[in-house]
Protein backbone atom coordinates (compact mmCIF):
# COMPACT_ATOMS: atom_id res chain seq x y z
CA UNK A 1 0.00 0.00 0.00
CA UNK A 2 2.96 2.35 0.59
CA UNK A 3 3.74 2.39 -3.15
CA UNK A 4 0.14 2.85 -4.27
CA UNK A 5 -0.30 5.69 -6.77
CA UNK A 6 -3.82 6.58 -7.82
CA UNK A 7 -2.57 7.91 -11.18
CA UNK A 8 -0.96 4.65 -12.29
CA UNK A 9 -3.02 2.29 -14.41
CA UNK A 10 -2.22 -0.77 -16.45
CA UNK A 11 -2.19 0.29 -20.11
CA UNK A 12 -3.75 -2.95 -21.38
CA UNK A 13 -6.57 -2.64 -18.84
CA UNK A 14 -7.17 0.99 -19.80
CA UNK A 15 -7.08 0.26 -23.53
CA UNK A 16 -9.71 -2.49 -23.24
CA UNK A 17 -12.15 -0.01 -21.69
CA UNK A 18 -11.64 2.88 -24.10
CA UNK A 19 -14.62 3.87 -26.24
CA UNK A 20 -13.93 3.75 -29.96
CA UNK A 21 -16.54 6.20 -31.26
CA UNK A 22 -18.10 9.46 -30.08
CA UNK A 23 -21.42 7.73 -29.44
CA UNK A 24 -19.69 5.51 -26.86
CA UNK A 25 -17.83 8.30 -25.08
CA UNK A 26 -19.37 9.16 -21.69
CA UNK A 27 -19.46 12.78 -20.47
CA UNK A 28 -17.71 15.86 -21.93
CA UNK A 29 -20.94 16.70 -23.75
CA UNK A 30 -19.83 20.11 -25.05
CA UNK A 31 -16.56 18.73 -26.40
CA UNK A 32 -18.37 15.85 -28.09
CA UNK A 33 -20.92 18.22 -29.64
CA UNK A 34 -18.15 20.41 -31.05
CA UNK A 35 -16.27 17.46 -32.49
CA UNK A 36 -19.43 15.92 -33.93
CA UNK A 37 -20.27 19.12 -35.82
CA UNK A 38 -16.75 19.41 -37.27
CA UNK A 39 -16.54 15.72 -38.18
CA UNK A 40 -19.96 15.63 -39.81
CA UNK A 41 -19.17 18.82 -41.76
CA UNK A 42 -16.01 17.24 -43.18
CA UNK A 43 -17.88 14.05 -44.08
CA UNK A 44 -20.51 16.15 -45.85
CA UNK A 45 -17.85 18.00 -47.86
CA UNK A 46 -16.26 14.72 -48.84
CA UNK A 47 -19.56 13.58 -50.36
CA UNK A 48 -19.56 16.74 -52.48
CA UNK A 49 -15.90 16.37 -53.39
CA UNK A 50 -16.47 15.59 -57.03
CA UNK A 51 -19.41 17.97 -57.42
CA UNK A 52 -18.40 21.36 -56.10
CA UNK A 53 -14.68 21.39 -56.78
CA UNK A 54 -13.82 21.62 -53.07
CA UNK A 55 -10.11 21.78 -52.36
CA UNK A 56 -8.54 18.61 -51.00
CA UNK A 57 -7.43 20.27 -47.76
CA UNK A 58 -11.04 21.25 -47.10
CA UNK A 59 -11.84 17.55 -46.97
CA UNK A 60 -9.80 16.89 -43.83
CA UNK A 61 -10.57 18.01 -40.31
CA UNK A 62 -8.95 21.22 -39.13
CA UNK A 63 -6.07 20.81 -36.71
CA UNK A 64 -7.26 20.25 -33.15
CA UNK A 65 -5.97 21.24 -29.71
CA UNK A 66 -7.34 19.27 -26.74
CA UNK A 67 -6.78 21.02 -23.42
CA UNK A 68 -7.32 19.70 -19.90
CA UNK A 69 -5.83 17.98 -16.86
CA UNK A 70 -4.42 14.44 -17.20
CA UNK A 71 -6.80 11.51 -17.40
CA UNK A 72 -9.83 13.22 -18.95
CA UNK A 73 -9.69 11.42 -22.30
CA UNK A 74 -7.57 13.53 -24.64
CA UNK A 75 -5.77 10.53 -26.16
CA UNK A 76 -9.03 8.59 -26.36
CA UNK A 77 -10.73 11.45 -28.24
CA UNK A 78 -7.82 11.68 -30.66
CA UNK A 79 -8.16 7.96 -31.43
CA UNK A 80 -11.92 8.37 -31.76
CA UNK A 81 -11.39 11.06 -34.41
CA UNK A 82 -9.29 8.61 -36.43
CA UNK A 83 -11.91 5.88 -35.97
CA UNK A 84 -14.75 8.20 -37.03
CA UNK A 85 -12.93 8.86 -40.32
CA UNK A 86 -11.49 5.37 -40.71
CA UNK A 87 -7.95 6.73 -41.06
CA UNK A 88 -4.56 5.95 -39.58
CA UNK A 89 -3.62 7.10 -36.07
CA UNK A 90 0.01 8.12 -35.62
CA UNK A 91 1.22 9.07 -32.16
CA UNK A 92 4.22 11.12 -31.01
CA UNK A 93 5.22 12.66 -27.67
CA UNK A 94 6.29 16.30 -27.53
CA UNK A 95 9.10 15.72 -25.05
CA UNK A 96 11.09 13.41 -27.32
CA UNK A 97 10.29 14.77 -30.78
CA UNK A 98 13.21 15.54 -33.05
CA UNK A 99 13.13 17.23 -36.46
CA UNK A 100 14.14 14.08 -38.39
CA UNK A 101 11.47 12.01 -36.62
CA UNK A 102 8.83 14.57 -37.55
CA UNK A 103 10.00 14.72 -41.18
CA UNK A 104 9.91 10.92 -41.42
CA UNK A 105 6.34 10.75 -40.08
CA UNK A 106 5.08 13.57 -42.30
CA UNK A 107 6.57 12.29 -45.56
CA UNK A 108 4.82 8.96 -45.02
CA UNK A 109 1.49 10.33 -43.90
CA UNK A 110 -1.66 9.64 -45.95
CA UNK A 111 -4.57 11.95 -46.68
CA UNK A 112 -6.87 12.33 -43.68
CA UNK A 113 -4.54 10.62 -41.21
CA UNK A 114 -4.50 11.77 -37.59
CA UNK A 115 -1.10 12.78 -36.21
CA UNK A 116 -1.48 12.93 -32.44
CA UNK A 117 1.14 14.78 -30.37
CA UNK A 118 0.82 14.26 -26.63
CA UNK A 119 2.28 16.93 -24.34
CA UNK A 120 2.47 19.18 -27.38
CA UNK A 121 3.42 22.15 -25.20
CA UNK A 122 6.76 20.47 -24.51
CA UNK A 123 7.87 20.42 -28.15
CA UNK A 124 11.04 22.38 -28.78
CA UNK A 125 10.44 25.85 -30.21
CA UNK A 126 12.36 25.14 -33.48
CA UNK A 127 10.14 22.12 -34.13
CA UNK A 128 7.02 24.18 -33.53
CA UNK A 129 8.33 26.76 -36.00
CA UNK A 130 9.18 24.08 -38.59
CA UNK A 131 5.54 22.97 -38.52
CA UNK A 132 4.12 26.37 -39.50
CA UNK A 133 4.13 25.71 -43.30
CA UNK A 134 3.02 22.13 -42.68
CA UNK A 135 -0.06 23.18 -40.73
CA UNK A 136 -1.00 26.01 -43.09
CA UNK A 137 -0.12 24.74 -46.57
CA UNK A 138 0.83 21.06 -46.11
CA UNK A 139 4.36 21.79 -47.28
CA UNK A 140 7.44 20.52 -45.44
CA UNK A 141 10.68 22.52 -45.68
CA UNK A 142 13.58 20.07 -45.82
CA UNK A 143 17.13 21.44 -45.47
CA UNK A 144 19.58 20.07 -48.03
CA UNK A 145 23.28 20.17 -47.19
CA UNK A 146 25.08 22.25 -44.56
CA UNK A 147 26.90 25.55 -44.39
CA UNK A 148 26.82 28.38 -46.96
CA UNK A 149 25.83 26.06 -49.78
CA UNK A 150 22.84 24.59 -48.00
CA UNK A 151 19.38 24.93 -49.46
CA UNK A 152 15.77 24.19 -48.56
CA UNK A 153 13.50 21.98 -50.62
CA UNK A 154 9.74 22.23 -50.20
CA UNK A 155 8.10 18.82 -50.14
CA UNK A 156 4.31 18.64 -50.49
CA UNK A 157 2.59 16.26 -48.08
CA UNK A 158 -0.89 14.82 -48.05
CA UNK A 159 -3.45 16.87 -46.10
CA UNK A 160 -3.83 15.46 -42.60
CA UNK A 161 -5.06 16.53 -39.16
CA UNK A 162 -2.72 17.29 -36.30
CA UNK A 163 -4.32 16.69 -32.90
CA UNK A 164 -2.37 18.07 -29.96
CA UNK A 165 -3.01 17.32 -26.28
CA UNK A 166 -1.85 19.65 -23.54
CA UNK A 167 -2.30 20.31 -19.86
CA UNK A 168 -0.71 23.75 -20.21
CA UNK A 169 -2.02 25.61 -23.22
CA UNK A 170 -0.20 28.81 -22.25
CA UNK A 171 3.21 27.23 -22.90
CA UNK A 172 2.49 26.94 -26.62
CA UNK A 173 3.70 29.84 -28.71
CA UNK A 174 0.96 32.15 -29.96
CA UNK A 175 1.72 31.62 -33.68
CA UNK A 176 1.66 27.84 -33.27
CA UNK A 177 -1.55 27.83 -31.22
CA UNK A 178 -3.28 30.06 -33.78
CA UNK A 179 -2.72 27.41 -36.46
CA UNK A 180 -4.79 24.86 -34.56
CA UNK A 181 -8.28 25.80 -35.72
CA UNK A 182 -10.33 23.68 -33.29
CA UNK A 183 -9.70 24.34 -29.60
CA UNK A 184 -11.52 22.04 -27.18
CA UNK A 185 -11.33 22.23 -23.39
CA UNK A 186 -12.12 19.17 -21.29
CA UNK A 187 -13.38 19.52 -17.73
CA UNK A 188 -13.63 17.15 -14.77
CA UNK A 189 -16.41 14.57 -15.01
CA UNK A 190 -19.50 14.60 -12.81
CA UNK A 191 -19.96 11.66 -10.42
CA UNK A 192 -23.02 10.66 -12.46
CA UNK A 193 -20.99 10.44 -15.68
CA UNK A 194 -18.30 8.45 -13.93
CA UNK A 195 -20.89 6.11 -12.44
CA UNK A 196 -22.32 5.46 -15.89
CA UNK A 197 -18.84 4.69 -17.25
CA UNK A 198 -18.10 2.40 -14.29
CA UNK A 199 -21.34 0.51 -14.93
CA UNK A 200 -20.48 0.05 -18.62
CA UNK A 201 -16.90 -0.98 -17.90
CA UNK A 202 -18.00 -3.37 -15.15
CA UNK A 203 -20.21 -5.12 -17.70
CA UNK A 204 -17.27 -5.34 -20.14
CA UNK A 205 -15.21 -7.00 -17.40
CA UNK A 206 -18.04 -9.24 -16.17
CA UNK A 207 -17.95 -7.61 -12.74
CA UNK A 208 -21.14 -7.72 -10.66
CA UNK A 209 -21.80 -4.35 -9.01
CA UNK A 210 -24.68 -2.50 -7.42
CA UNK A 211 -25.52 1.19 -7.87
CA UNK A 212 -24.27 2.27 -4.46
CA UNK A 213 -20.93 0.58 -5.10
CA UNK A 214 -20.59 2.26 -8.50
CA UNK A 215 -21.34 5.66 -7.04
CA UNK A 216 -18.87 5.17 -4.18
CA UNK A 217 -16.11 4.55 -6.73
CA UNK A 218 -17.25 7.53 -8.83
CA UNK A 219 -17.12 9.90 -5.84
CA UNK A 220 -13.50 8.97 -5.17
CA UNK A 221 -12.32 9.20 -8.80
CA UNK A 222 -11.35 12.89 -8.57
CA UNK A 223 -13.56 13.74 -11.55
CA UNK A 224 -11.16 11.77 -13.76
CA UNK A 225 -12.02 8.83 -16.02
CA UNK A 226 -8.53 7.35 -15.84
CA UNK A 227 -8.69 7.24 -12.05
CA UNK A 228 -12.20 5.76 -12.14
CA UNK A 229 -10.83 2.90 -14.25
CA UNK A 230 -7.86 2.56 -11.90
CA UNK A 231 -10.14 2.29 -8.86
CA UNK A 232 -12.38 -0.21 -10.63
CA UNK A 233 -9.32 -2.31 -11.43
CA UNK A 234 -8.08 -2.30 -7.85
CA UNK A 235 -11.48 -2.83 -6.23
CA UNK A 236 -12.13 -5.74 -8.60
CA UNK A 237 -8.87 -7.41 -7.53
CA UNK A 238 -9.64 -6.83 -3.85
CA UNK A 239 -13.15 -8.25 -4.22
CA UNK A 240 -11.93 -11.35 -6.05
CA UNK A 241 -9.63 -12.18 -3.15
CA UNK A 242 -11.78 -11.09 -0.20
CA UNK A 243 -15.45 -11.40 -1.23
CA UNK A 244 -15.92 -13.71 -4.17
CA UNK A 245 -15.73 -10.92 -6.76
CA UNK A 246 -19.06 -9.19 -6.11
CA UNK A 247 -18.81 -5.40 -5.61
CA UNK A 248 -21.21 -4.27 -2.92
CA UNK A 249 -21.00 -0.88 -1.21
CA UNK A 250 -19.49 -2.52 1.87
CA UNK A 251 -16.82 -4.30 -0.17
CA UNK A 252 -15.97 -1.17 -2.17
CA UNK A 253 -15.60 1.01 0.93
CA UNK A 254 -13.49 -1.67 2.58
CA UNK A 255 -11.28 -1.93 -0.51
CA UNK A 256 -10.83 1.82 -0.86
CA UNK A 257 -9.91 2.13 2.79
CA UNK A 258 -7.40 -0.69 2.30
CA UNK A 259 -5.81 1.20 -0.60
CA UNK A 260 -5.71 4.41 1.45
CA UNK A 261 -8.25 6.45 -0.52
CA UNK A 262 -10.57 8.74 1.44
CA UNK A 263 -14.07 9.94 0.59
CA UNK A 264 -12.76 12.71 -1.70
CA UNK A 265 -10.33 10.43 -3.49
CA UNK A 266 -7.31 11.79 -1.62
CA UNK A 267 -4.34 9.51 -0.93
CA UNK A 268 -1.27 9.63 1.27
CA UNK A 269 0.51 11.74 -1.38
CA UNK A 270 -2.22 14.38 -1.10
CA UNK A 271 -2.10 14.35 2.70
CA UNK A 272 1.69 14.73 2.52
CA UNK A 273 1.27 17.75 0.23
CA UNK A 274 -0.98 19.63 2.67
CA UNK A 275 1.02 18.52 5.68
CA UNK A 276 4.12 20.05 4.09
CA UNK A 277 2.27 23.17 2.96
CA UNK A 278 0.64 23.84 6.34
CA UNK A 279 3.19 22.50 8.85
CA UNK A 280 6.43 23.30 7.05
CA UNK A 281 5.46 26.50 5.26
CA UNK A 282 2.67 27.96 7.41
CA UNK A 283 0.14 27.48 4.63
CA UNK A 284 1.94 29.35 1.82
CA UNK A 285 4.79 28.11 -0.39
CA UNK A 286 6.22 28.27 -3.88
CA UNK A 287 6.18 25.30 -6.23
CA UNK A 288 9.93 24.73 -6.07
CA UNK A 289 9.94 24.62 -2.27
CA UNK A 290 7.05 22.16 -2.23
CA UNK A 291 8.74 19.93 -4.80
CA UNK A 292 11.88 19.75 -2.66
CA UNK A 293 9.90 19.06 0.51
CA UNK A 294 7.94 16.27 -1.16
CA UNK A 295 10.81 14.87 -3.28
CA UNK A 296 8.47 15.18 -6.24
CA UNK A 297 8.78 16.60 -9.75
CA UNK A 298 7.46 20.16 -10.08
CA UNK A 299 5.52 19.36 -13.24
CA UNK A 300 3.79 16.40 -11.58
CA UNK A 301 2.70 18.61 -8.69
CA UNK A 302 1.43 21.47 -10.87
CA UNK A 303 -0.16 19.38 -13.66
CA UNK A 304 -1.42 16.26 -11.87
CA UNK A 305 -2.16 17.07 -8.25
CA UNK A 306 -2.86 20.78 -7.83
CA UNK A 307 -5.71 21.19 -10.37
CA UNK A 308 -7.83 18.85 -8.26
CA UNK A 309 -6.94 20.68 -5.04
CA UNK A 310 -8.07 23.92 -6.66
CA UNK A 311 -11.31 22.26 -7.82
CA UNK A 312 -11.96 21.10 -4.24
CA UNK A 313 -11.37 24.62 -2.96
CA UNK A 314 -8.40 23.48 -0.88
CA UNK A 315 -5.75 25.49 -2.70
CA UNK A 316 -5.50 29.06 -3.95
CA UNK A 317 -2.74 29.96 -6.43
CA UNK A 318 -1.52 33.50 -5.73
CA UNK A 319 1.40 35.67 -6.93
CA UNK A 320 3.17 34.88 -3.66
CA UNK A 321 2.74 31.11 -3.94
CA UNK A 322 0.30 28.30 -3.26
CA UNK A 323 -1.98 29.04 -0.31
CA UNK A 324 -3.95 26.48 1.70
CA UNK A 325 -7.55 27.65 2.10
CA UNK A 326 -9.75 27.58 5.18
CA UNK A 327 -11.48 24.51 3.74
CA UNK A 328 -8.14 22.70 3.57
CA UNK A 329 -7.32 23.59 7.17
CA UNK A 330 -10.69 22.27 8.29
CA UNK A 331 -10.57 19.08 6.19
CA UNK A 332 -7.07 18.08 7.27
CA UNK A 333 -7.71 18.93 10.91
CA UNK A 334 -5.56 22.03 11.44
CA UNK A 335 -6.46 25.04 13.53
CA UNK A 336 -6.77 28.18 11.42
CA UNK A 337 -6.07 30.54 14.33
CA UNK A 338 -2.47 29.28 14.54
CA UNK A 339 -1.82 31.38 11.42
CA UNK A 340 -3.96 34.49 11.95
CA UNK A 341 -2.80 36.39 8.85
CA UNK A 342 -2.85 33.44 6.48
CA UNK A 343 -6.13 34.34 4.79
CA UNK A 344 -5.58 38.09 4.75
CA UNK A 345 -4.50 38.10 1.11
Amino acid sequence: MDNYDINDIDDDFSYSLRPKYLSEFIGQDKAKEQLRIHIDAVKSRRKQKNKGGIKTKDNVLEHVLLVGPPGLGKTTLAKIIANEFGTNFIQMIGTVMERLDVASKLTNIEEGDILFIDEIHRMKAPIQESLYPVLEDFVLDLPIGQGPGSDVVQVPIDPFTLVGATTREGLLTGPFRSRLGINIHLDYYTPEDLQQAIRINSAKLNIKTDEDAEYAIALRARGTMRIANKLLQNVRDYAQVRSGGILTLEVVEEALEFFGIDEKGLTKQDYAYFRALIENFSGRAGLKALAVALSEDERTISDVYEPYYIKLGFLSPTPSGRVATEAAYEYFGYQIHTHPTLFDI
